[in-house]
Formats: C-alpha cells, structure tokens, sequence
C-alpha cells in the first residue's frame, strides 16, 4: 500500500510473515509490528486499521495485491545462515526477478533480476545502478525449484530473518490451453530520440520501471491510477513521496505490450516487470460485464457506488437534453481530468478541465466512480443514466492507435471476430464509422447520425476483422496518418451478449439472444440502401417492461421518450411490440443489434 495524496513511507504485509508485520520498500529499517495497520487477510481482500501512512482521513491510497500462484508469484521467508546455500520455492517457474529483504534488523532490499548477470544486484530502496556482487547469488542463475544465495549480509547474514518475494517471466500456465502467460521481467533501450515499444503478448494493467545501469527511481505504472493514452500515474517504491502524474504520451499501454517515450538518454538500460491486465476468462453472467444505473446530479462532488465491478468504459447521458458521452480507461482516464467523447457529434475528443471532468473511472472491485463539482456530467438536479462497460473476452474490448494513412491491421484482445465495432478519431472532428458483421466490411454505419449505411467500407475496414486483429484502411474516418483513434469493440457471449441482426415483421417480434432472464440494454439501428434510422437504446434501469419504455438517441440530443411502448420483456432476449414504428420493425427492414443480458 502506498499514500498517493502525500508522502508516506510504503507498507508491504504478505501472509508468510502474517498480518501486523509491516515493512517498507523505501526504507533500509527492520520489519515493525503495527497493530493497527493490515490486521487480517481476506479471501476477498484485506481489513486495516488507522495506521496513518495507510488510511488518513480523506488521504488517497493505492494497493497492489499479488497472490501467490505457480507461474506467476511466490513468497518464502528463510533464517540466514552465512554460508552459500539454496533456498526452495514453489513458483514452478524460474524465477524472473527476486526481491529479498532482512525483517529482523536494518539492511537493504536486493533485487535480483534475469536481465542482468547473476554475479549482479540492484537495490529497491534506492536509485543506484546495478552493481557487481558475486555474493549476492552466488554467481548461480535460479532455477524452477530453488534460488541460490551468497555469503553477503544483505542476504544470508547468520541467525538473521528474510522474506523474498518471487516473480515469474513469460511461465505460461494460464487462459484455457494454459499457455498464456501473465506476467514478464525483461529489459530494453530506447531509440535515439528516446522512445521505445515494448512486446509482451498481452497488455500490462501494472508496470515496473528502473534504469539499470543508471541513477533513477523505480517507477510504477497501473491502469486503476491512471496508465492511458493521455495520462499517467506514477509512484516509486523507493521514495516516500506523493504520486506524480503527467499528460502525454510518455506511459502508454498497448494491445500487445507498452510504449515509452521521452525516457532518456539512449544508452540507458531499463529492467522492468509487467503484469497482464485481467479477466482472461470468457464471462458468463452480463452482470459481471455490463451495468445500467440511473441518478440525480448533485452539483457537487460525490461517488456513484454498486457498479458491481471496476469500469472500463462508461457512457453516460443526460435524459433530459440526451446528451451522451463516452469516456474509458485505455484512452483517456486520469486521475483528474478525464477526457471524453460525444456519441451525437463529429468533435475531437473533450480534453476536460478540473471544472467540467465529471466521471473518473477509478473504480474499486465493487465498482465505484467519482462525479466531480462544477460537471456537465453532474449537473445539479438533472437525471442522468449511465451504462458502465467491462472489458472481457469475447464480450467487450478497448483499443487505441495512431494512424498511418496505409491500409494495416491493429491487434485486440477480444479473444473472438469482433462482430460491431465502434471507432472515433480523438484528435480532430470526423464521424463515427460502424462495422457490424451482418453487413460486412464493404460497408460501415455512421454512430453520429441516423443515415443509411455507406458503401465506401473497404477503404474504411478493408478486410473483415479476426480474433485478433482489426483490419483498416486508408480512409481518414479510421486512420488518417498520425491521427489518434479509440474503437469499441462487441461480440457475443452464450447467454451474456448477443451482436446480430433481425427482419422486421411490423407485428409483436421476438429477437431470440440465448438469454434466459431477458436484456438489461438493447441498441437497435435500422439498415438499408438509402433507409435512415437512429440509434435506439434502452436499458432495465430506466425500464424494459410490458408498459411503456424509455429510449435515448445516440445520435441525437433530444430528450429522453418515455411514452411510448416499443420494446418488452422476453426471457430469452427482448421483444418488438407491434405498436413499434418502423425504425425499428418495419415489415421486411432490416436491422442491428447489441444485446446485454
């Protein structure tokens, strides 16, 4: 745990040496025993005290929770015993980094790395560079059983007390085939004007940094704090100081690994360790993915709560003037200024200033947000509802690039064919272009007005999507040359999701999702050569029942209809009352769907 709106040592508490017993990262000083710090280990978390460094009144924290797992985390705590020796461990997995310190007396934290030699060290509660120490490890590689150990103090001092915290590289041992791996420990340098790619198969959620052969902090990186296309957080757990931040491209998490840029000198080596963002598993209930929630603007500060998970993505609209913005994590979360995107217009996106940020996605297990004074988001007295999103394989998935201007594809970790996809340029005024699978890459929808499809796709998608790749072309809807983008992708989940299609009947329609307790949202968009239709959506929170069903516009800013009856309750996915105009069950049209169980 760590303070991040002061300076405050670091607490690090781990099961091996039991609650209470605290130690810290920055600091050369003994393990304490505090009593009101962490006081027990939960199978759904932790409890604390009123430790001060850990929960000051209105201070703000963060925690990173590791649980040990073969292939990915381990703990052991030994007695010294000056001589060279191994100790066992249970990471099934060659160890990629090994962090070591003595709990009994003073002395520093030593770090083993597989990016340097093993007759190396570095020091985690300073900013040193690697030094040479054949007795650190004992000049021996770990192995997938055992670490080796040296003669130093700092490691094996006679009689002393340690706990070593083991880290796994590229292990795999999850997802389904259990190949996939979640965490890695590698190293790179960066290119003459300072910027670097890093490739890891995946896309990190927490990142460790530390020039190795340099004076420089360690640095940490996480999406709960803010690690996005625009902004980044960042704490070192060599220093007790208060969270720094920055806007720019200077952290920036990709598909398949992260970016650096402006980070030194060329001729610096930086070690890292990167963590997988989650889930991995294909979700099976639309609870744990998708939640609508209606409120009352407030003027003021203050949270919205229950969202049952931490969001990705929200969109949130104003049921009076329908309004609608969309604002996620991977593109434009920060900690203060959230950036945000308008689902009615064409415009660049909203660099919001600390008077007009509104919903920051910071968001718990349980899943919370923070409403900021002054929003247009929170108005005071207006009625808003927002759709809270969570990015999942197979349902839901994220990802921002920066154009080319030539036709290339675009990785994703959705896991399956994205079946809708939603795209918007950040960085200038263009239209939202729609693929939906139905009516394949030759022609796209346009999310910003309710015009017929256009038949200009292949220089806007090219080629039809895969299970990991987007495919774009040289339309600058999509990738004009060193424009930013964000797209939105859905598919579908067995009883979680449906993205598909249906034909009107201009009679009582009943679109079969595979869901068996009915839709919380429907979006419906009505296609065809030279047919408009809006953007139609309608959510359990504001009501899908036999009566009357509120709809919003996505792409339109009137208000809120509450009077009409167009859309019902049907266990296995929803139903088109007869009474439902032709946008959305003419006899014989034809239209899209996304479905939310």
């Amino acid at each position: 745990m760590k303070g991040r709106s002061g300076a405050t040592d670091h607490a690090l508490y781990d099961t091996a040496r039991g609650a209470t017993f605290d130690i810290a990262s920055n600091l050369f000083t003994a393990q304490t025993t505090q009593a009101t710090g962490l006081t027990s280990f939960l199978t759904s978390g932790f409890s604390i005290g009123s430790l001060a460094k850990i929960n000051t009144s209105a201070a703000t924290y963060t925690s990173w929770t590791f649980r040990k797992q073969p292939k990915f985390f381990d703990i052991v705590t030994y007695t010294g015993t000056g001589a060279n020796r191994t100790i066992a461990h249970n990471l099934g997995a060659v160890p990629g980094c090994i962090m070591i310190k003595r709990t009994d007396n003073e002395g520093n934290w030593a770090v083993y790395h597989r990016s340097l030699a093993n007759t190396q060290y570095m020091v985690l509660n300073t900013t040193a560079a690697a030094a040479t120490g054949a007795t650190y490890w004992s000049s021996t590689t770990p192995t997938s059983s055992v670490f080796s150990l040296g003669t130093s103090t700092a490691v094996n001092t006679s009689g002393a007390t340690y706990v070593a915290y083991l880290f796994a590289h590229d292990a795999g041992g999850f997802s389904a085939s259990g190949a996939d791996n979640v965490i890695s420990c590698g190293s790179f340098t960066v290119d003459g004007s300072s910027n670097a790619t890093i490739t890891l198969g995946y896309e990190p959620q927490f990142v460790l940094l530390k020039a190795s052969n340099d004076v420089s902090d360690w640095d940490i990186y996480d999406n709960m704090r803010g690690f996005s296309q625009t902004y980044f957080a960042q704490l070192s757990p060599n220093t007790s100081g208060a969270e720094g931040s920055a806007s720019g491209l200077y952290r920036t998490p990709t598909a398949t690994g992260f970016q650096v840029n402006a980070l030194g000198n060329p001729s610096k080596t930086w070690i890292y360790i990167a963590i997988r963002r989650g889930p991995m598993k294909t979700p099976t209930t639309g609870t744990s993915v998708f939640a609508p929630k209606t409120r009352t603007g407030t003027g003021s500060a203050a949270t919205v709560t229950g969202i049952g998970f931490a969001p990705d993505m929200l969109i949130s609209e104003n049921r009076a003037s329908s309004e609608g913005w969309i604002t996620n994590r991977v593109a434009s979360f920060s900690n203060t200024n959230a950036r945000y995107l308008y689902t009615a217009y064409n415009l660049a996106e909203f660099a919001a200033n600390s008077a007009s940020s509104g919903v920051i996605l910071d968001g718990t297990a349980t899943g919370s947000v923070s409403l900021t004074a002054g929003s247009n988001l929170n108005i005071s007295g207006a009625s808003y509802v927002d759709w809270f999103f969570r990015r999942a394989p197979g349902f839901f998935d994220v990802v921002c690039y920066t154009g080319t201007g030539a036709n290339r594809t675009v990785s994703h970790n959705l896991g399956v064919a994205p079946e809708l996809m939603i795209v918007k340029q950040r960085n200038t005024a263009r239209d939202w272009p729609v693929y939906a699978a139905s009516l394949g890459s030759g022609l796209y929808l346009t999310l910003n007005s309710n015009a017929a499809e256009n038949s200009g796709g292949t220089q806007v998608w090219n080629s039809a999507p895969t299970a990991s790749t987007i495919s774009l072309g040289t339309s600058t809807l999509v990738n004009e040359s060193a424009g930013t983008y964000v797209a939105y992708l859905f598919a579908t989940v067995a009883g979680v999701s449906k993205v598909g299609s249906y034909t009107g009947t201009g009679t009582t329609n009943q679109i079969n999702c595979g869901f068996t307790s009915g839709a919380r949202f429907v979006l419906i968009k009505r296609y065809g050569y030279a047919i408009t239709g809006d953007w139609y959506v309608w959510d359990s929170a504001r009501g899908i029942v036999a009566g009357n069903d509120s709809y919003l516009l996505l792409n339109s800013t009137a208000a809120e209809v509450t009077n009409t009856d167009y859309v019902d309750t049907y266990s296995a996915g929803f139903e088109i009352s007869s009474t439902a105009p032709a946008a959305i069950n003419a006899n014989g049209g034809t239209y899209i769907f996304l479905a939310i169980a």
